[in-house]
């Protein structure tokens, strides 16, 4: 198994798992990593999903190893569509936590930039490599970090390839918190829990605001959250009556 999958306590704890490859995805690991999301996407006991990595690293981003093997270019782009995980990752319908260590690469970085929430262990370190090896960032870099961190960083981080530390990947907003090592899988879950806890109406309706709101204008932003402050308030209404 490339990826371990468990839940308690209404959180699902997604682990990649190829320590041996620093948690480096290939077909194998991006098929489990899609499954596992959308198990817990459709499990009603599931409100938070934490996203993780065992071993030395969070995620190298694709396993080069793997590249140019699919039989046909045609084979490649048919099979990705059909595991879509970025896409999956952005259509999620729960928070995601993401508790990133070690080296946060490529498509690493990108998974920790469409979580809800990131937190780092001190020591880890990100870094965007992509159009150094012939490709853009394909796994939502392109939109989730400028987004993150305005287009000026973004295009700095991208277009250099430099290393990133802790520091200023909070600093610049890519994660929300930095904790010590051995304090990273506590936060997470102490995290999680903490927002497993509020009621799902009102979950989805807050993220909903934020994420959606945050590509209309200012006053459309507003007339979306007055809706679902709204709707959200009859249905928390309802689920406790």
């Amino acid at each position: 198994m490339a990826v371990l999958y468990a839940v308690g306590d209404r959180v699902a704890t997604i682990t990649l798992d190829r320590p041996h490859r620093l948690n480096a995805y290939d077909v194998a690991m991006r098929d489990e990593l899609w499954a596992a999301l959308a198990a817990a996407a459709d499990d009603p006991g599931v409100r938070v999903a934490i996203l993780r990595g065992a071993g030395a690293a969070f995620c190298t981003g694709g396993d080069l190893a793997e590249f140019g093997t699919a039989p046909s270019p045609l084979v490649a782009r048919s099979v990705r569509f059909a595991r879509d995980v970025p896409g999956l990752l952005a259509r999620f319908t729960k928070p995601i936590v993401a508790a990133v260590h070690g080296y946060v690469v490529g498509g690493g970085l990108e998974m920790a930039l469409l979580a809800d929430v990131a937190i780092a262990a001190a020591g880890a370190r990100f870094r965007l490599p992509e159009v150094g090896l012939g490709m853009i960032p394909g796994v939502g870099g392109t939109q989730t970090l400028p987004r993150a961190v305005g287009r000026g960083r973004a295009a700095d981080v991208v277009l250099t390839r430099r290393w990133l530390d802790a520091a200023e990947a909070l600093a610049m907003g890519i994660v929300t918190r930095v904790v010590a090592p051995d304090a990273l899988a506590a936060e997470a879950e102490a995290i999680a829990a903490a927002i497993a806890r509020l009621a799902p109406a009102l979950v989805r309706s807050t993220r909903r605001a934020v994420c959606d709101g945050l590509d209309l204008p200012v006053a459309a932003g507003l007339a979306l959250e007055t809706r679902l402050a709204l709707t959200a308030g009859a249905t928390h209404a309802r689920e406790t009556a």
